[in-house]
């Protein structure tokens, strides 16, 4: 027996199979205005809120500084 689940965007009962095309929504539509409500970001993740500029300072300046204790670099 199939799983029945409510579409997260309608509330409609959806079957939760390979066959349902858009499992766990009911249709395109209303996985397109689920997209959008995280487009337009409508849904939040809860987290510490961080200033983007400064996060990406942080990861240009480190970035190729990284190498493997274990190795030598000397041949």
């Amino acid at each position: 027996m199939a799983a029945t689940v409510d579409c997260p965007t309608c509330g409609r009962k959806v079957s939760f199979t390979p066959a349902s095309r858009w499992r766990p929504f009911c249709s395109a539509r209303c996985k397109t205005i689920d997209l959008g409500a995280w487009a337009s970001e409508t849904y939040r993740i809860a987290g510490d809120v961080r200033d983007d500029a400064a996060s990406s300072d942080e990861s240009d300046a480190g970035a190729g500084s990284h190498r493997d204790p274990g190795r030598s670099r000397a041949r």
